[in-house]
């Protein structure tokens, strides 16, 4: 169970970043597997009521924000979901911290495809149609990239990481 606890996030948001990566979409599949997993998983950590009702608390949270921020065309709506449930996970203990990742990530992802995008494109590189979609100027920023490094970033200092390794 404790590999169990060990893999769950960090193979979600390994997935979610490459899967925004190479299609500027994070599935529905993936956001409803995290939360679904996160209930299924949540008992073997030992979390209060209280505990696991603030860690619900992080991810309405961070949905009704991501709501806002699609609403305005900020982020895609599959960043908003994904950033959901990952705060589900993080709780609010840890929230800010992991925003803060997100936003530093976020931040440098966005300088680097900005500064590709002025770079002439190799021929062998536009025929993939990802790459080709990264460097079009008019094309947005995969953030779910940010949001999934900051999710990594953050996760040894969760209750899971910790849980984990008190079981191993």
């Amino acid at each position: 169970m404790s590999m169990f606890l060990l893999a769950v996030f960090p193979l979600a948001m390994i997935f979610g970043a490459l899967w925004d990566l190479t299609t500027m979409t994070i599935p529905n599949v993936l956001t409803v597997a995290l939360a679904a997993m996160f209930a299924v998983l949540v008992p073997f950590v030992g979390l209060s009521l209280q505990e696991i009702g603030l860690h619900v608390a992080a991810g309405v949270l961070m949905l009704l924000v991501g709501m806002v921020f699609f609403a305005f065309g900020w982020i895609g709506g599959g960043d908003a979901k994904f950033v959901a449930a990952t705060a589900l996970w993080i709780g609010m203990s840890d929230l800010l911290i992991y925003l803060l990742w997100a936003s530093i990530f976020g931040g440098a992802l966005t300088l680097f495809i900005l500064f590709f995008r002025t770079l002439p494109l190799p021929f062998f590189m536009q025929r993939r149609e990802w790459i080709a979609r990264l460097h079009d100027r008019k094309g947005g920023i995969p953030y779910g990239i940010a949001l999934a490094l900051g999710g990594l970033m953050i996760f040894p200092q969760t209750v899971w990481f910790a849980t984990a390794a008190h079981v191993a």
